[in-house]
């Protein structure tokens, strides 16, 4: 069906559901970014919250949009709905209580109905906290923690295990380069391409592709290592945040003590 249509639908399906007081679009709906293959997402306020009711009712106003073939009730997140029919039409719904919107900011919602006015009542945009500190030394720990891994995974033969420690640095790397670019928006892991620079995409494109062989899976973590610790450095640095030196220094000296690795970027 096509989204205005299915938007429409499930508006006029919940509308007037007794204890049903709003209902918004969210993410790239809500703050205007959607293009042709966005998910639609959805805050349903009930006074009750999340509960079995008020699923089943959601859950009915989806089916006016199409057969339901994947049904997420509450799995993953409590208050959290995931749904695909069978065109694919992806929906997403958070069902709060009116007392949980506060977290809720005007710029990221569209309201379709709001019979208490709670939308008049949030902030208009979010307030700039700044970067999370604790999560970007966790992140570069984590990064020197797997590439460490490297020697035992080399000694174990283990070069499949050694593709994924490639996908987690790859990750890093690319969670490090939307810190760089503080894009706003981000929106869903699909959308990539509005977050990072073209210099960004080049480093990311120019690195090797992960294979379950030996000499391709040390090869590739080097290659990760020498893109993503001087930039983390950097952002360390920028941030005020210490630098994890020890641990690095003494990952590097295993894994020449192990595989006769030297470190692939001057730290200087």
């Amino acid at each position: 069906m096509d989204h205005a249509k299915a938007i429409e639908a499930i508006k006029d399906a919940t509308i007037n559901i007794p204890g049903i007081r709003a209902l918004f679009l969210s993410g790239s709906y809500g703050n205007g970014m959607a293009d042709e293959y966005s998910d639609i997402d959805f805050v349903l306020v009930a006074s009750e919250g999340a509960t079995d009711a008020v699923a089943k009712i959601w859950r009915e106003a989806v089916e006016r949009t199409g057969d339901i073939v994947l049904w997420w009730d509450r799995k993953t997140v409590p208050v959290l709905i995931n749904a695909i029919t069978e065109d694919w039409t992806r929906t997403d719904v958070m069902i709060l209580k009116p007392e949980q919107m506060g977290t809720q900011i005007q710029s990221s919602l569209k309201p379709l109905f709001d019979h208490d006015d709670i939308y008049d009542g949030l902030a208009e945009t979010a307030k700039n906290i700044g970067p999370n500190l604790p999560k970007a030394k966790h992140q570069f720990e984590e990064f020197i923690r797997i590439l460490g891994l490297l020697h035992l995974a080399a000694g174990r033969e283990e070069y499949i295990n050694g593709v994924l420690g490639v996908f987690h640095l790859r990750n890093l790397l690319v969670e490090l380069m939307i810190e760089e670019t503080n894009a706003p928006n981000r929106g869903g892991v699909l959308h990539l391409n509005r977050l990072i620079t073209d210099e960004q995409k080049a480093v990311l494109t120019s690195l090797p592709p992960a294979v379950s062989s030996r000499e391709a899976m040390i090869s590739a973590h080097l290659a990760y290592a020498k893109a993503y610790l001087p930039r983390a450095r950097k952002r360390a640095l920028q941030i005020g945040v210490e630098w994890p030196e020890r641990f690095e220094t003494v990952t590097w000296a295993k894994l020449r003590e192990t595989l006769s690795i030297k470190r692939p970027y001057n730290p200087d």
